[in-house]
């Protein structure tokens, strides 16, 4: 007989719970709640902004996980987060599908970041021109040895379609920045899920290539230097390269709101641009915002 009491109570709680929402802001609340979803290559860069301003908030809990860029964008469009990170710019088709919903997703930058081409150490080759690249990830370059390596066939790594940084690679290196281009990868590209998993296939294969975010590069895999075109100058990434924007393969980081922000998500954003936040930034080989 003592188990219905019981049960109800922990239903009452159960309710009380679910209820709680994700953008409560309100002063009097015990705890206030934000919840960030999506780009891989920020993932990381959020959860240690996360875990400082928790440190110094004691009433803030801020839920962070990855997924790519798309999936932060759609959770946005789908009302269930407050702010989705992206690693590239959203799409027109993003934005009218956000309008259908009332959601009126609303850009800030919050870091830059360099692409790095990267190959195992064992491999010779330093340099590489944009087409270079375009030509080794569409299928035309299938050999080491056609830009200066080894006789050895070309495994070629890229994230997954549903990243930010697949489509920011596709765009700006592929196609080279040329909207009227339609090349594509080459069909035996490996796609991989997450940044890590590049990184660990380029350790262990000295036939690799691959692309990442420069904070995710670890020292024992070589970063190849990029020119924009034969001729011209071999740059490698780098905070000062992509300031100077001598480095060809440098883009913006996002964070999404559903309008201009407000209570704890506004406050939290302020921080991300403040001088403390963006140190963190640069501790984690991105590149400041501001």
């Amino acid at each position: 007989m003592m188990r219905a009491p019981v049960l109800f109570l922990f239903f009452i709680f159960l309710i009380a719970a679910c209820g709680s929402s994700s953008t409560n802001t309100g002063s009097d609340s015990p705890a206030r709640y934000i919840e960030n979803k999506g780009s891989d290559t920020i993932v990381n860069l959020a959860l240690a902004w996360a875990e400082r301003y928790q440190a110094d908030h004691a009433d803030v809990r801020i839920s962070v996980t990855g997924g790519g860029s798309g999936t932060g964008i759609a959770a946005l469009i789908n009302g269930t987060v407050d702010m989705a990170n992206a690693s590239r710019r959203i799409k027109e088709e993003e934005i009218a599908e956000a309008r259908k919903q009332n959601v009126n997703p609303l850009e800030h930058v919050i870091a830059r970041d360099a692409i790095a081409v990267i190959v195992n150490p064992e491999n010779p080759v330093r340099e590489l021109t944009l087409q270079q690249i375009s030509d080794i990830y569409s299928g035309r370059i299938t050999n080491w040895s056609e830009v200066g390596g080894e006789d050895r066939p070309i495994v070629r790594l890229s994230r997954e379609t549903n990243s930010g940084t697949h489509i920011y690679f596709l765009e700006t290196v592929l196609r080279l920045g040329d909207k009227e281009n339609k090349t594509l990868f080459s069909m035996d590209t490996l796609l991989l899920p997450s940044s890590e998993g590049i990184i660990a296939e380029v350790r262990q294969n000295p036939n690799a290539i691959g692309y990442d975010g420069l904070g995710y590069v670890p020292d024992d895999l070589k970063t190849v230097a990029v020119a924009k075109e034969a001729g011209g100058a071999y740059v490698l990434p780098s905070i000062a390269s992509v300031n100077d924007k001598s480095y060809p393969i440098a883009r913006d980081l996002y964070m999404y709101t559903n309008g201009e922000p407000s209570g704890v998500v506004k406050e939290y954003l302020d921080w991300i641009l403040s001088a403390e936040a963006q140190a963190i930034v640069a501790e984690l080989g991105f590149v400041p915002a501001q």
